[in-house]
C-alpha cells in the first residue's frame, strides 16, 4: 500500500499534468490536503512530505488537531471547509486561517468582529451551491454578488473568492460544467471591481476538470489518505 508521501507525489503529478493540459503554470494551483477524520499523526506525516495547507470539515476536530500540532503552527495554514454555525464563529476566528463556507452575512459579521487584532485578516470564500442541490449548503449563484459586496467591506476579513462542491458526475465534460459556471461567476465579480483571486473547487475525483476550468485551490483527501474511517 502506498504511503501518504507517495500519494501526495501522485496527486501533484495529476495536478501538474492537468495544468499542462489546460495551458496553465503549475504554480497557479495549490493543493489543500483535506485531513478530516484522519488523526494528527497523518497530518504530521503529510507536513513532513512538504504540505502546508490543511482542510478540516468539523470545527472541534480541527481545533483538536491545531492544538495537537501546536509545534507546527507557524508552518501550517488551517482551512475550515465545512459548515459553520454562528455559535462556533469565535473559536474559528481565533484559530483558523481560512474559512471557505461563508454563506450568510451574519456569519461573516461575527467572524469579522471576533477575529483577534493580533492576527492577520481571516481569509474567506463564499460557498456557492453551484449545482442547486437541496442537500447542499451554499448561496444560490444569483445571491452571490450582493453578499460579496457586503462582506468585502468588513474589517478583519479578506474576501478571496468562491468555493463549491458540485454534484458528482461520471464524465469529464459533465464534471467541467459546474466548475465553468463558478469560474464565470468569479469573473463577473472581478468585473464589478472586487479583488478576488481564489476558486476553491475540485476534489480527488474531479480535480482535472476543476483545474481545466480555473481552480486555484484544489481540496484533496481520499487520494492522499485513503478511504475515510467509518464514523460511529
Amino acid at each position: 500500500m502506498a504511503t501518504i508521501k507517495e500519494n501526495i507525489q501522485e496527486v501533484h503529478r495529476r495536478l501538474a499534468k492537468a495544468c499542462t493540459d489546460a495551458a496553465r503554470p503549475p504554480s497557479a494551483v495549490r493543493l489543500l490536503v483535506v485531513s478530516k477524520t484522519f488523526d494528527a499523526t497523518a497530518v504530521r506525516e503529510a507536513h513532513a512530505a512538504g504540505e502546508r495547507a490543511f482542510g478540516e470539515n468539523y470545527v472541534q476536530e480541527g481545533l483538536d488537531k491545531i492544538h495537537a500540532l501546536a509545534d507546527l503552527r507557524a508552518g501550517i495554514e488551517w482551512h475550515l471547509i465545512g459548515p459553520l454555525q454562528s455559535n462556533k464563529t469565535r473559536v474559528v476566528a481565533e484559530s483558523f486561517d481560512w474559512v471557505h463556507t461563508v454563506d450568510r452575512l451574519k456569519i461573516a459579521q461575527r467572524l469579522s468582529e471576533q477575529r483577534p487584532l493580533g492576527l492577520p485578516p481571516l481569509q474567506v470564500c463564499l460557498q456557492v451551491n453551484i449545482s442547486g442541490e437541496a442537500s447542499k449548503s451554499g448561496l444560490a449563484p444569483e445571491a452571490v454578488p450582493a453578499l460579496a459586496v457586503q462582506i468585502a467591506q468588513l474589517p478583519r476579513l479578506k474576501l478571496r473568492g468562491l468555493m463549491a462542491i458540485p454534484e458528482p458526475a461520471a464524465d469529464l465534460e459533465s464534471q467541467r460544467l459546474p466548475h465553468r459556471h463558478l469560474a464565470r461567476l468569479l469573473r463577473s465579480l472581478q468585473d464589478q471591481g472586487l479583488a478576488l483571486d481564489t476558486l476553491s473547487m475540485g476534489m480527488s475525483a474531479d480535480l482535472e476538470a476543476a483545474v481545466m476550468e480555473g481552480a486555484t485551490l484544489v481540496r484533496v483527501g481520499s487520494a492522499i489518505f485513503g478511504s475515510r474511517p467509518v464514523q460511529p
